[in-house]
């Protein structure tokens, strides 16, 4: 505190000075010639006797002019500084910056606890579906309508043929493609159709004649999940047969899915 004091009154006595600064002479600095031999008081007059003039066209090496400098005092104010102020307050936060790159992949975390048990789904379906049989015997219709039923296995995926019925079973709704083809018997007619549920779909027909002719139906069918499609022999007043023997096979019922549904 009383260096404090010493500083402001030092600054009064010293402000007077810089700000008039030192008391000149409006026409400039006086110039004033002495010689080595004598002394001069600032304060004498410059006509007073004993002084000496140098005239200018006077060169002598004992007269050396002078100026009287400018007082021009300086202060250093670092001195007068006073003691450090508190803190202030934290500004506005500024403006999100670019998002910078992504980092480097951590390191892997530890194993979480096992999870709950989720709720069940629904039964696992298989989106394919095909089958290929055939028929080694002959066979006489006896009845009005009679299932054709097959005893050779080429494909049966997923068992969705039934041999002891002779019908195939839809598991899986959608576009499915069915081929039947038999061997016609001399003189008998052939008479069949291609069965979805208990509606008849197309028929395979062939007069009789005295010739043996191989005969063949196909069709595309929109099934839903549970249609059966099976083959009948259908019985009017004439003997409707097919034609095979033990050794061969003529009698062929073949199908498969093309395109499921998208329910």
């Amino acid at each position: 505190m009383e260096t404090m004091q010493r500083r402001v009154h030092l600054a009064f006595l010293v402000f007077p000075l810089v700000v008039f600064g030192a008391p000149r002479d409006e026409s400039g600095p006086a110039q004033f010639t002495t010689t080595l031999s004598g002394c001069r008081r600032c304060c004498d007059s410059l006509d007073a006797p004993g002084s000496s003039e140098t005239s200018p066209g006077t060169n002598s090496p004992r007269s050396v002019p002078y100026l009287i400098p400018e007082v021009r005092p300086y202060i250093n104010l670092t001195i007068l500084k006073g003691d450090k102020g508190d803190q202030g307050e934290p500004g506005i936060p500024g403006k999100w910056g670019k998002e910078g790159p992504p980092g480097e992949r951590g390191a892997q975390g530890p194993k979480g606890n096992k999870g709950q048990m989720g709720a069940p789904g629904d039964p696992c379906k298989h989106q394919y579906a095909a089958f290929s049989v055939g028929r080694k015997k002959a066979l006489h219709s006896s009845e009005g309508y009679q299932a054709l039923i097959f005893d050779t296995v080429f494909v049966n995926l997923y068992s969705h043929f039934d041999m002891f019925k002779g019908k195939f079973y839809c598991y899986v709704a959608g576009l499915y493609f069915f081929s039947l083809n038999v061997h016609t018997w001399n003189f008998k007619e052939t008479y069949m159709h291609v069965m979805r549920n208990d509606q008849e779909e197309v028929i395979l027909y062939a007069q009789p004649s005295d010739r043996s002719i191989m005969q063949s139906q196909s069709l595309m069918l929109e099934l839903r999940e549970n249609d059966e499609v099976w083959v009948r022999l259908y019985k009017r007043e004439r003997d409707n047969a097919i034609y095979s023997d033990d050794m061969d096979i003529y009698i062929t019922f073949s199908g498969y899915l093309i395109k499921p549904s998208l329910e």
